[in-house]
């Protein structure tokens, strides 16, 4: 990866986490710019050309998927990768559709950004099915994805989603602030 540096944009409102994956990118030899909210991202964007971004979900209660519209709008070419603390199916579903190129769990290393760049410039020819894994999911892996999915149906209101869901709003609320399991 030592060719022209490529330019990532980190758009991530825990500082912590963006300062150690945007010096750990650096070390590989990525140009790395740092945003931490809306109005610094697209300041950055009409600054900055960027060959990727990285854009977390959640910056600070904004939802980083009205952000992903704003940033496809300014810079089409850009790939963008959503990254996200509390993933599920709905939400993956939902950033791919309005145009992300991928969808990442936290935490991510610079390892895992580097294979995205890897995988990106070696294409694959054939589709190779024996990635995908065999084993089915927990009940209660099963009952977060359901939650999400209902949730992103009625745009995260908490209170139409109970009612959606014939449950009590505290019990949902319970629910939701549990990390999911991963299988």
């Amino acid at each position: 990866m030592k060719r022209t540096a490529l330019n990532l944009l980190l758009v991530d409102d825990d500082s912590l986490f963006t300062t150690t994956l945007s010096r750990s990118l650096q070390k590989r030899g990525l140009s790395v710019h740092c945003a931490a909210n809306t109005s610094t991202t697209l300041a950055a964007l009409q600054d900055h050309s960027f060959d990727l971004i990285l854009l977390d979900l959640n910056l600070d209660g904004e939802s980083g998927l009205k952000l992903l519209q704003a940033i496809l709008q300014q810079q089409p070419d850009a790939r963008v990768v959503m990254l996200t603390a509390y993933a599920s199916v709905a939400t993956a579903v939902d950033a791919i559709k309005r145009g992300a190129e991928n969808y990442l769990c936290k935490p991510v290393t610079a390892s895992d950004i580097a294979a995205l760049l890897e995988e990106k410039e070696q294409p694959n020819e054939t589709e190779d099915s024996s990635d995908v894994s065999d084993t089915h999911l927990s009940v209660d892996r099963l009952e977060w994805e359901h939650l999400q999915r209902v949730l992103l149906e009625h745009n995260g209101n908490i209170s139409a989603t109970a009612r959606e869901l014939n449950m009590h709003r505290r019990t949902l609320q319970r629910k939701l602030q549990k990390r999911p399991v991963n299988r």
